[in-house]
């Protein structure tokens, strides 16, 4: 309990932080659009990174500088091609101003979206892989104990954000709102591939 107690605080402390990640499942729990298939890839996504990070994975990628490599430059170009589409609808407003309205996106093309933000994306990796892999070798024989820590924060932070984006459907009923949340998942998407570029992440 112990193992598992400190892998579920470091887990929902790495996540809650806001990324792009997180920014892509508030979207879609405010546009009321395939939500718990969002929340359970997401979660699902990172029980398995989780699991390869605590089987001693992220001791491997540490030593293949080729993987860590094509991840940051493919992570980085899938980053700012998202901004752009972000600024692109900020920009232009006047689009999903209701949340559920319009025409639905098809579930498949969401998924793939949801897949490239979390498997391309070495911030996902970093911290499920890499931080918590190595976080849990504080804890000998207790490894499965951490990693199901760590997942159960997953479940319950993706799965609460989606379902609780529902609560602010009446702010964004305003056409500025949604405008403004564009504005910002554009900024923080750019701003990391930029930082991924640069090297600076």
């Amino acid at each position: 309990m112990v193992a598992a107690w400190a892998g579920f605080r470091l887990g929902l402390g790495l996540i809650v932080a806001i990324g792009a990640q997180n920014a892509l499942v508030l979207h879609q729990g405010l546009r009321r659009e395939h939500v718990f298939w969002v929340a359970l890839f997401c979660a699902v996504s990172d029980a398995v990174l989780i699991a390869l990070g605590v089987s001693g994975f992220g001791l491997m990628a540490e030593r293949l500088p080729g993987l860590a490599e094509a991840m940051r430059w493919a992570g980085a170009a899938f980053l700012l091609l998202y901004a752009l589409r972000a600024g692109l609808r900020a920009w232009r407003g006047g689009g999903a101003l209701m949340p559920g309205a319009g025409p639905q996106a098809p579930l498949g093309r969401v998924l793939l979206t949801v897949a490239a933000m979390t498997w391309a994306n070495p911030h996902v990796w970093l911290d499920t892989v890499v931080l918590l892999g190595a976080v849990s070798a504080q804890y000998p024989g207790q490894g499965s104990g951490f990693a199901a820590g760590a997942m159960a924060a997953s479940f319950l932070f993706f799965f609460a954000l989606a379902y609780g984006a529902r609560g602010l459907a009446p702010l964004f009923a305003r056409p500025g709102a949604w405008r403004a949340l564009d504005a910002g998942v554009a900024v923080l998407t750019g701003s990391l591939g930029l930082r991924l570029i640069f090297g600076t992440v």
